[in-house]
């Protein structure tokens, strides 16, 4: 099978698959799952820098704070490369996502001013290429080997154990690595603050397999009881069967419902079964009075989708990673629907 490639023949992101519980045994290597933009990252021998989201997105533009950073200590002469890293914003002691999201601003001056006000860090955690060796096919050991060298000569800096450690200037880190169970299950306890989004697990002699699901990452779950107090309807062809795309998920803060995120983990015949369900209780005020779905995505391009209104009688369970600022870090998986549940005992209480 030939390798996925983004834009500028660079490698497509390795990815993993959700696992609910950690892999032991020999060969087994682990690493803190960062909570920021996954980017890979290309310095040709000049000093320029490219960082490319895993969808082949142009990420440069706004963190010029670490384009300069790379170039200042690329254009040494030094053969070019290409690494796998996440990018993060580290505030005291966590990774805080919703200001990283702010550097995704269309205007040039406002990126200027927000890398100074809120720099961003790369964690480097692969190494894909060095001059025209291709590591991919190299496994994960050797590589792993290969990047302590490179990291070396650009002077780059093991990522600290603890976030306290990371100072607030633009950085280019390399992050840790364990094969002891116990240091990374204290990651994802995250009691140092670096295994805020769970933690990966890797073959140590596993090839990079571009664009496929070859790793294992175990991310904290919740169970919630949300109300259901709207949905949007699928992006089909105007000639499909309507079916709905998502449940759009409320918790109450006294009498007030506040939208905190969707849940849309269903099969095509349920998506159709319930929107008949749904139809009937259109028209509800739900989220009237307190936060509502329609908060444009840096990367929707100015497009959201319109979305149903609906009574807000219907209670389900979800699992969750995260909440973060009163909204879901990401999707829901839907679990049940609770008829023993009323709405209004579907409070923020049962977030952690």
């Amino acid at each position: 099978m030939p390798k996925r490639t983004l834009p500028g023949d660079l490698p497509a992101p390795m990815l993993a698959k959700v696992q609910p519980e950690m892999p032991v045994g020999d060969g087994w290597t682990y690493e803190p799952k960062w909570d920021g933009f996954r980017a890979i990252v290309a310095v040709d021998r000049d000093g320029q820098a490219t960082l490319s989201s895993r969808d082949g997105r142009a990420l440069g533009r706004y963190f010029p704070e670490l384009i300069e950073r790379l170039g200042s200590i690329s254009a040494d002469g030094h053969e070019p490369f290409v690494v796998d890293a996440e990018i993060v914003r580290i505030a005291p002691g966590r990774m805080d996502f919703d200001e990283l999201q702010l550097r995704l601003h269309p205007a040039e001056s406002r990126v200027r001013r927000l890398a100074g006000e809120i720099p961003a860090t790369l964690v480097v955690f692969d190494l894909l290429r060095v001059g025209d060796d291709d590591l991919t096919v190299r496994p994960l050991g050797e590589r792993l080997e290969r990047l302590t060298s490179l990291a070396s000569t650009k002077g780059w800096a093991p990522a600290p154990g603890d976030l306290d450690g990371v100072g607030t200037d633009p950085s280019v880190l390399v992050g840790p690595s364990t094969e002891d169970p116990q240091v990374a299950r204290a990651w994802f306890d995250d009691d140092a603050g670096i295994g805020q989004d769970g933690i990966i697990a890797k073959r140590i002699d596993q090839p990079y397999l571009s664009g496929e699901r070859g790793w294992i990452k175990v991310k904290h779950r919740t169970t919630l009881d949300c109300v259901v107090g709207g949905y949007r309807l699928s992006k089909t062809g105007a000639t499909s069967e309507p079916s709905i795309g998502a449940l759009l998920l409320g918790l109450y803060d006294g009498e007030t419902l506040h939208y905190v995120g969707h849940t849309s983990s269903f099969k095509a015949k349920e998506r159709r079964d319930m929107l008949e369900v749904l139809r009937p209780l259109e028209g509800g005020e739900s989220f009237e009075g307190g936060r509502a779905p329609g908060g444009q995505s840096r990367w929707s391009a100015g497009k959201e989708a319109a979305w149903i209104t609906l009574q807000p009688v219907l209670v389900c369970e979800v699992t969750i990673d995260r909440v973060q600022k009163g909204r879901f870090r990401h999707a829901a998986t839907f679990v049940r629907w609770r008829d023993d549940r009323e709405p209004l005992s579907c409070t923020f209480d049962q977030v952690p």
